[in-house]
């Protein structure tokens, strides 16, 4: 869901009536606020990520009219739990198969991610972490995408060199260009009506993650 809905519905479970656009705006707003004034989770300026999400929430649902700090500290608390469950979380069509088709043929695989150290937890919720050998994520790393310093790390704990390491991501900035700039090859994730961006090889798309296979062999 988006997470307007998810925290709207949160809300409501606490008696509370916030519509769910207005918070999927105030989550916008403040979401990108905090990561200029605290980058990747505030990693180096004292703050833990789970704290820095719990600000996000708190201040998200404040902009949208909520003042009762109690009830602001409960729901943060219950949404910074609930996603770590694979009830908020979707995954791609394909995505199972073809992890299991690169396990089968040899391929070496981890998660480089910008995102906090609930990953590995949301992976396994998901069933996907078996398919990994590594997890780096920004906050343990850190450095965030496009920083090429956790691209090297990550050919670290992979064992590999650049020219031997394919990265696939769906931003064309911190995964396709980042990837490439550190030296390795990278694939973009760009499904079926998500507008253009920047110009690409087309053999460097994926259409779906399914195409990934095809795209390795050539």
């Amino acid at each position: 869901q988006p997470v307007g809905q998810s925290y709207a519905a949160e809300a409501r479970a606490h008696g509370l009536q916030v519509q769910p656009e207005a918070l999927g705006r105030s989550f916008r707003e403040v979401y990108g606020a905090q990561s200029r004034r605290f980058p990747n989770y505030g990693h180096g300026q004292g703050l833990s990520s789970r704290q820095w999400w719990l600000d996000v929430v708190k201040q998200s649902f404040r902009l949208s009219g909520v003042q009762d700090e109690a009830a602001l500290t409960k729901l943060a608390e219950k949404l910074y739990r609930d996603y770590c469950s694979s009830r908020n979380w979707e995954v791609l069509p394909g995505a199972a198969e073809t992890l299991s088709r690169c396990r089968q043929l040899g391929f070496r695989m981890g998660v480089v991610s910008n995102f906090d150290n609930r990953l590995e937890v949301i992976l396994s919720q998901c069933d996907l972490r078996h398919h990994f050998e590594f997890v780096l994520t920004s906050e343990a790393a850190g450095f965030a995408k496009p920083d090429g310093r956790i691209f090297e790390q990550a050919l670290r704990l992979g064992g590999a060199r650049p020219e031997q390491a394919a990265h696939i991501g769906d931003d064309y900035s911190r995964d396709y260009r980042a990837a490439r700039a550190a030296g390795m090859h990278s694939f973009l994730l760009r499904a079926a009506g998500q507008g253009e961006g920047p110009e690409v090889p087309t053999e460097h798309v994926l259409p779906t993650l399914n195409h990934l296979l095809a795209r390795i062999e050539k």
